[in-house]
């Protein structure tokens, strides 16, 4: 029986493993000269910008909505398709996350959606580049610009795409990326924001490690409230070697995609996302399953052969939280069509190409 190939796992290589046994026996395991390396290697790959570390993309969105000066009373537009921290970071921070549907063709939210839905409540727009698709950057940031507002782009899953050739956070306003172990590049856990200027840098960094400063002769204070969510020099070992790989292990990513579009068996009547070669950075391969098609059945068939399945995301306004916020099912119609349809397919740089071989397969059985 051939070996499980689960939809993504992280590609950790000897030099790497022995730099995180180097960590360990340093004695310095927490935050330290390895977060700083990652830092400053991280903003010599966008162009200079200011990059701090997190414990999680989810605190930099949270600490990027805070830097923007989004508080209560305060509204922020984003997708309803994506996974939920997106909204939740806009609650924690006391605002409302007002909700738009999708474009059906790149599965992000529609920029036309977005300017309907501004009011002068509105502070920031929060766009997300699902599976590693950007967002439109030209229009966003014309939109933000004409209504005076500060973006916070969830790119967590777009880390080496880009947008008409420039990568994503060479440019824009802050932007945050996710190192978890399943995105294109990971430090196990954690996340990055990038920033534009020291004084935004300085504030995060103060954020980060609950508000406070300290001075020369040992004295410190608290001037503001923050948390605790900084990265440790374990994780960041991991990220240095990873950062090394990032554009082989995209353009790995990049191969396998365009095989699943060649050999893909399009009479099953799956949807296939959008076969963008030049932008994209392919995180995931989402195709949608076939309209009647029950995806419990599906995954449970497809595991039967051997291969992993993974569902990214359930449309989120359709959860029970955001339903007491008044949300219902019907009001967003094309995030609810993918988020009961997509099913999220094995694409990681260590797979063969006999891989999607085997997955295509698969499929025609998992329908038969």
């Amino acid at each position: 029986m051939q070996a499980f190939l689960p939809f993504t796992r992280p590609s950790i290589d000897e030099a790497t493993i022995e730099d995180v046994g180097a960590v360990l026996r340093s004695g310095w395991l927490t935050t330290g000269p390895r977060c700083q390396a990652l830092e400053t290697a991280l903003s010599a790959r966008f162009g200079g910008r200011p990059v701090r570390l997190a414990s999680s993309a989810t605190a930099t969105l949270e600490l990027g909505l805070r830097l923007a000066g989004v508080g209560p009373g305060d509204e922020v537009i984003t997708t309803a398709l994506t996974w939920v921290a997106t909204g939740n970071v806009i609650l924690q921070v006391g605002a409302r996350p007002v909700l738009v549907d999708v474009d059906p063709a790149t599965r992000n939210f529609d920029l036309d959606q977005v300017e309907a839905a501004i009011t002068p409540r509105t502070k920031a727009l929060l766009p997300v580049d699902l599976a590693g698709l950007p967002v439109d950057r030209q229009r966003l940031y014309e939109i933000a610009q004409r209504h005076g507002l500060r973006v916070i782009e969830d790119a967590a899953q777009s880390m080496g795409a880009n947008w008409a050739g420039e990568e994503i956070g060479l440019k824009g306003d802050l932007v945050s990326f996710s190192f978890h172990a399943n995105k294109n590049m990971t430090t196990a856990e954690g996340g990055c924001l990038v920033m534009n200027n020291e004084d935004e840098a300085r504030r995060f960094e103060r954020l980060r490690l609950q508000g406070v400063v300290r001075f020369p002769d040992g004295s410190a204070d608290v001037e503001e409230l923050g948390g605790k969510c900084n990265l440790t020099d374990v994780a960041a070992a991991i990220g240095l070697g990873q950062l090394k790989q990032l554009d082989g292990f995209n353009q790995r990513r990049i191969a396998l995609a365009q095989r699943y579009f060649e050999l893909f068996p399009r009479d099953l009547g799956f949807a296939l996302p959008l076969a963008d070669f030049q932008q994209s950075n392919w995180h995931m391969f989402q195709p949608l399953l076939p309209v009647g098609v029950a995806r419990a059945d599906f995954i449970a068939r497809m595991r039967e052969q051997g291969i992993g399945i993974g569902v990214h995301y359930p449309a989120m306004h359709l959860f029970t939280l955001y339903r007491k916020m008044g949300h219902f099912e019907g009001q967003f119609p094309h995030a609810e069509d993918v988020g009961r349809r997509t099913v999220t397919l094995p694409l990681f740089p260590a797979m063969a190409d006999s891989d999607v071989d085997r997955v295509c397969a698969a499929l025609r059985l998992a329908l038969s």
